[in-house]
């Protein structure tokens, strides 16, 4: 609780005696929640039985879970290939582990682990192909997480050099985009690529839903991204253009080479919450027929044997949502210090 243990160090310092109270407040009011959760979660809980087991007891029902682990996390994919989406879901873990390791390796081997992921879930060659249409869950909510942060990263650098460039077309058309895809909603944005676009073209050559989906979130994810990209730009001395074009840099050199970096250094913890919030704005991929980790968890509780367990479920998905949001900040946290240290 290193929280609470600095507030008591303030207070101690402080010596308010109306801080003191609020303090002694907070601590009560946070055991008795740690009792009543203590309690519903481990010793009140039912852990084995049959769902009929769970109807005379105050506490959590883990049968539920153990029954419906499997569908909340890989949705209707086939069971006798689910160690394929497994698989992925550790090759996805090794990649913010090598996110964190130096060197310009780590970008090629990232992407190499990204595609083989893909391939694992999508099947071909030595593989069965699994149709779209059953890819769901977590593995599904994280490669649509990815897909669009990885994909809208070079259009939100392009946008932000844009919108602070001398050209005024240039700087017209970044702000239009950016501002239009800013107002409007995600989900509308997914609508859009769900029901419009296939009317735009061909039937035969019309991207799966899929592809519509990722389509979609890149297009939205990048104009807040390069807004965060575009606040690093401004933030760099203007004495630092002088600098370098005294040093002989020219015009592009110096956006790669010197202002690049320092504003993605500097854009980190924005980019960090953009990545969070993607992540959980994939639960909206539903309009189009996709099954991400929250669409699995709500039919999970449509099953009729299973009625009346949102807690026990949901809790186990903000679990998982929670355990992937803070391995994407400690991951941000470390290439923050990391950068920091080179620079």
């Amino acid at each position: 609780m290193p929280g609470l243990w600095r507030i008591y160090r303030q207070i101690q310092q402080s010596k308010s005696f109306s801080a003191s109270a609020v303090f002694v407040l907070l601590c009560a009011l946070l055991a008795t929640a740690l009792y009543f959760l203590i309690r519903w979660a481990i010793i009140d809980a039912v852990w084995s039985g049959e769902s009929k087991s769970c109807h005379s007891q105050a506490g959590a029902c883990w049968i539920f879970i153990a029954e419906k682990w499997r569908f909340i996390l890989f949705g209707l994919y086939p069971p006798s290939e689910q160690w394929r989406p497994t698989v992925a879901l550790l090759m996805l873990s090794g990649f913010f582990w090598l996110i964190r390791q130096s060197g310009h390796m780590k970008y090629p081997a990232g992407l190499l682990i990204l595609l083989l992921d893909v391939w694992l879930i999508a099947g071909g060659g030595l593989l069965p192909s699994i149709p779209v249409a059953l890819w769901g869950g977590l593995p599904l909510t994280l490669l649509l997480t990815l897909g669009a942060l990885l994909g809208a990263l070079p259009l939100a650098i392009a946008l932000a050099f844009a919108r602070t460039s001398r050209i005024y077309v240039l700087r017209a058309f970044a702000m239009c985009y950016i501002e239009t895809l800013r107002a409007v909603p995600l989900i509308s944005v997914l609508f859009m690529a769900s029901v419009m676009l296939p009317l735009l073209m061909p039937e035969t050559s019309a991207p799966d839903k899929m592809l519509r989906a990722l389509g979609a979130l890149i297009l939205f994810v990048a104009a807040y991204m390069a807004e965060a990209i575009r606040g690093g730009l401004v933030a760099i001395a203007a004495g630092q253009r002088e600098a370098a074009a005294a040093l002989g840099f020219g015009r592009r050199s110096y956006a790669w080479l010197i202002a690049l970096p320092q504003a993605m250094r500097t854009a980190i913890p924005a980019l960090t919450g953009i990545a969070i919030g993607t992540f959980k704005d994939t639960s909206l991929v539903l309009v189009i027929g996709l099954l991400d980790l929250m669409t699995t968890t709500r039919a999970a509780l449509s099953d009729p044997q299973w009625l009346g367990h949102p807690l026990e479920a949901y809790g186990f998905a903000m679990v998982l949502y929670g355990v992937m949001a803070w391995g994407a900040s400690q991951t941000a946290r470390h290439l923050e210090t990391t950068l920091t240290h080179h620079m």
